[in-house]
C-alpha cells in the first residue's frame, strides 16, 4: 500500500511534519453528539444502573440477546442501551464487543428502519472507540454497511459513520478498504451538504483516509476541491483550518492543483495570506508553493492576483516556516518567465 506523509499538521496528539502550531485543526471524533434518547424508559434507566453492579455481564448478554429479537421495538431498546453504555467507559467496551455485539450491530445498520440504522451506527461508533475492538469491527464487515448508512442514514447516521470510518482508518489497512467501499464520494458529499457538524467530521475522516494516494485520487474525482475552496473562502464557516489542511494533502497531485485553480482556488489562497490567523497563513503559502514549484503558468496567476506583497509581509511577521515558505514562493514568483518551460505548460483557463 502506498501511504504519503501527512504535512504540515498535528492530529490526535501525533505529529504530522513541521506546522509549528499548538492547537490541533481536527478535533477527534468522540462518543456520539447525537444527543440522548428523549424517549428513554425508566425501566431502561434501571437497567443502565445495573450495570454498575457486578450484575452487569449478565445484563450485558442479555442486551446481546436482544439485539437478534424478532421485535424491531425490542432490538431499538437494547441498541439504545448498548450505545449508552459504551459511550463512557472503555472497560463497558470490550465487554459488550467479548458478548458478541458486534456482528448483531453491523446487522442493524442495514435494517431499513432509519431509526433502528442510527441506533446500531452510533453503537458501533462508541465501540469503535476502544483500539481494542477497532481490528475486530472492520474484520467482521463494518465497512460497507456504515458506507451506506454514510449514503442513505438520518443526519445524525451519517455523521456519526462518518466518525466510525475515521476510526477504523486508524488502522493503516483499513485506509484502502475504505476508499474501496465507496466512502470517499458520501464524504465528499458530507463535507459540502452537511451542517458543521457533518462537514467538521468529513473533513477530518478525509484527511485521514487521503494518506493514502489512491484515496486522494478518488477524492479529487468526487469532486472535493469545489467545497473545500468554498469553506476556505468562508472565514465565518469555521472550517478554514479543516479544509486547508485537507487541502494540503491532495495538491500534491497534479488533477487537484487543475481542479484548484479551476475552482478559484488562487484569489483564496492569497487572501487567506493576507487577513488569515497565522496558522491559515502558513498552510495557505505551503499549498501555493506546493502548486508553483513546477509550473511557471501557475506562478504567473499566483503573481496577478497580487500575492506578493502579503507574501513579503509575512516574511516579516509569520512564524519561522511561514517566513521560510513565503521566501521561498517569491523566489519562484519572481523568476523571469522561460519561453522553453512556459511552452510546456498546458493552458490553464483562469
Amino acid at each position: 500500500m502506498e501511504k504519503e506523509k501527512p504535512v504540515n499538521f498535528t492530529y490526535m496528539g501525533q505529529s504530522f511534519g513541521d506546522m509549528n502550531d499548538d492547537s490541533s485543526a481536527f478535533s477527534d471524533c468522540n462518543s456520539d453528539r447525537s444527543g440522548e434518547f428523549p424517549t428513554a424508559s425508566s425501566e431502561s434507566r434501571r437497567l443502565l444502573m445495573a450495570c454498575v453492579s457486578e450484575n452487569s455481564d449478565d445484563l450485558i448478554r442479555q442486551l446481546v440477546a436482544d439485539l437478534e429479537s424478532c421485535s424491531i421495538d425490542e432490538q431499538k431498546q437494547a441498541a439504545m442501551e448498548i450505545r449508552l453504555l459504551a459511550k463512557n467507559k472503555s472497560e463497558d467496551r470490550i465487554k459488550i464487543a467479548k458478548a458478541g455485539a458486534i456482528k448483531p450491530l453491523i446487522s442493524l445498520i442495514s435494517s431499513s428502519d432509519i431509526q433502528l440504522q442510527e441506533y446500531g451506527v452510533t453503537a458501533i461508533l462508541n465501540l469503535s472507540l476502544c483500539d481494542e475492538n477497532k481490528e475486530l469491527i472492520a474484520l467482521s464487515g463494518a465497512i460497507k454497511p456504515l458506507v451506506r448508512a454514510l449514503k442513505t442514514g438520518t443526519p445524525a447516521a451519517k455523521e456519526n459513520a462518518a466518525c466510525a470510518l475515521l476510526r477504523l482508518s486508524q488502522i493503516e489497512e483499513n485506509k484502502i478498504a475504505i476508499g474501496r467501499s465507496g466512502a470517499i464520494p458520501h464524504l465528499v458529499n458530507l463535507l459540502e451538504n452537511g451542517g458543521f457538524r457533518g462537514k467538521k467530521d468529513a473533513s477530518t475522516a478525509l484527511y485521514s483516509l487521503c494518506s493514502v494516494k489512491e484515496n486522494k485520487i478518488r477524492a479529487v474525482q468526487a469532486g472535493i476541491m469545489k467545497p473545500l475552496v468554498e469553506l476556505m473562502a468562508d472565514f465565518g464557516s469555521n472550517m478554514v483550518d479543516k479544509s486547508a489542511y485537507v487541502m494540503s494533502l491532495l495538491v500534491s497531485l497534479t488533477e487537484a492543483k487543475t481542479s484548484l485553480v479551476e475552482e478559484g482556488g488562487i484569489p483564496v489562497l492569497v487572501e487567506i495570506i493576507e487577513v488569515g490567523s497565522q496558522r491559515q497563513k502558513e498552510i495557505a503559502v505551503a499549498i501555493l508553493l506546493q502548486l508553483c514549484e513546477e509550473s511557471v503558468v501557475y506562478r504567473t496567476m499566483v503573481a496577478r492576483e497580487g500575492a506578493i506583497p502579503p507574501l513579503v509581509a509575512l516574511t516579516q511577521s509569520g512564524t519561522n516556516r511561514a517566513k521560510q515558505k513565503a521566501e521561498t514562493l517569491i523566489v519562484l514568483l519572481r523568476q523571469p518567465r522561460s519561453g522553453n518551460v512556459a511552452a510546456r505548460e498546458s493552458d490553464v483557463s483562469v
